[in-house]
Parts: structure tokens; C-alpha cells; sequence
């Protein structure tokens, strides 16, 4: 037979495509619970529920919708039924989302970097986790310094290697961040400075209401932004925060509480009562 038309009967390794194609496959499957009680991301899924007997049903749910679809998961790899579970390199609970232990440890090990290469890669690491990390652009700001202009050399210099430790340091310290309970007041902190942006959006739990970060924002300035004064880059930062976690604060159940240390702006206070 010289004439024909081929179609792989599985999707195999190593296509461009095929990770979209897959994904797009399984967005198919889980239309209309993605976001609801399942999330998916290629061949991961993750399957959550607020009690043992719903969840008992959206597992076998989701078991019925891949046997439908003629798609095979592998008992070995999957982990049923458990309060607490390594996702995506996150390890989610009911208290909240934290960093994998295993890639801690990772960065606390990582010597300094003798290559552009080397510090790349180490940035696009720490990168990965900056959600939970305080003002992380200006933390990581002077190492990203050293790789502007596509350098071939890392000119590495000593005072590189504070901010380098002090980096490592943020994964050891770094919080667990708690889910947003949209029943709660949501606050949100904000700060500017010559070297970037930051926010934080915290809740209160439990009693007597302590307050629990629920994610991190920061970026550097632009260097038009790096030349407003310090009063228009502080307002430029409640505004970004505002539109980072604008699906938690717009339509919130409570009126939401911007906190910033520059008195210049309590004047937007007055103007809005």
C-alpha cells in the first residue's frame, strides 16, 4: 500500500502538540466541573470536597468520565481519600497551600552560581514559589540586575551574595498561605519603594482573629513608574494589588481594608465619605 491516511491510534511522546491537544481533551471531559471540585492539568487531577461522603461521589464521578472516554489511570500513582497532597509541586491542605519540603530543601542546598546559566535556572526556581514570598521582585531584584543586557559572563560580586542568601532564606521562613474564605473580610496591605512593588492579602481565623496571609503580589517598576514620586507609587501599588485580586475583593460579602504607610493618600479616604 503506498497511498493512505495515517492516524495514531494513542497519543504518543514527543509531538509538539500533544500536550495541548491532551489538555484540551481532558477540558472536555471535566467541562462542567473544572473550578467546581476538580482541576486538571494534563495527566494530573485533583479531586476536592468539604466532607468524605461528597467526596466519596466526585471520585467515583470522575472515575466514570475517564472509563467513558476510554482513559486509564494508573493505581499506583494516584492517592485516594487523603486531607493533605502533593499538587503540581505545591502541598495543599485544609489549611492552606505551602511550599514542597523536598524542594526547600532544594534551595537551601544550592550553591552560588558561577554561570549565567546557573543563576537562570536558580531565578526560575525561586520564581516558581514567589507567591510565597514578601516583596519578592525586590528580594530577587539585585540577582536579575546581574542578567540584564543577555550578559555571556555572570560578573558575580559579593554584595550578590546577601541577596542571594537572603533569598534562600525567604523559602525556609515562607508561610502557608491560607485559602480565601469569601464569608471573611479580605485586608490588603501594600508598599512602594525605588526597587518595585508589594502587597499582601491577609485574613482573620479563628480566635482572637489572627491575621493569615492568603497571597503575596510584588513586581519591580517600570522606568517611566520608577520616576512618579513616592505618593503616586504608593497609589500605583494599592492599584495593582486591586486588580491582581480583583475575583476575592470585587463583590465580596464584607467591605475590604487597604492598609499603607503614607499619610499623603488618607486623603482618598475622604473623598470617597
Amino acid at each position: 500500500m503506498t497511498h493512505g491516511h495515517y492516524e495514531y491510534r494513542v497519543m504518543p511522546f514527543g509531538l509538539t502538540n500533544a500536550p495541548a491537544v491532551f489538555q484540551a481533551l481532558i477540558n472536555g471531559v471535566f467541562q462542567d466541573l473544572l473550578g467546581k471540585w476538580v482541576i486538571a492539568y494534563i495527566d494530573d487531577i485533583l479531586v476536592y470536597s468539604t466532607s468524605m461522603e461528597e467526596h466519596v461521589c466526585h471520585v467515583r464521578e470522575v472515575l466514570s468520565r475517564l472509563q467513558r472516554h476510554h482513559l486509564h489511570v494508573k493505581p499506583e500513582k494516584c492517592e485516594f481519600h487523603r486531607t493533605t497532597v502533593t499538587f503540581l509541586g505545591y502541598v495543599i491542605s485544609r489549611q492552606g497551600v505551602e511550599m514542597d519540603a523536598v524542594k526547600v530543601q532544594v534551595v537551601t542546598e544550592w550553591s552560588s552560581p558561577t554561570t549565567v546559566r546557573e543563576l537562570q535556572h536558580f531565578l526560575g526556581f525561586a520564581n516558581f514559589y514567589r507567591r510565597f514570598i514578601s516583596n519578592y521582585s525586590s528580594v530577587a531584584g539585585p540577582l536579575t540586575s546581574l542578567l540584564r543586557g543577555k550578559p555571556k559572563r555572570l560578573a558575580w560580586i559579593d554584595q550578590a551574595r546577601v541577596p542571594f542568601q537572603q533569598l534562600k532564606d525567604c523559602f525556609i521562613t515562607a508561610p502557608i498561605l491560607r485559602h480565601p474564605d469569601p464569608d471573611l473580610p479580605f485586608m490588603v496591605e501594600v508598599d512602594a519603594s525605588s526597587s518595585g512593588l508589594g502587597a499582601v492579602l491577609s485574613q482573620r481565623h479563628g480566635e482572637p482573629g489572627k491575621l493569615h496571609p492568603c497571597a503575596f503580589y510584588s513586581r519591580k517598576l517600570t522606568a517611566a513608574e520608577a520616576n512618579y514620586d513616592v505618593g503616586n507609587q504608593e497609589l500605583l501599588s494599592i492599584k495593582a494589588a486591586l486588580e491582581e485580586w480583583r475575583h476575592w475583593l470585587e463583590g465580596a460579602c464584607h467591605p475590604f481594608q487597604v492598609l499603607t504607610d503614607h499619610h499623603n493618600l488618607e486623603y482618598l479616604h475622604g473623598d470617597m465619605t
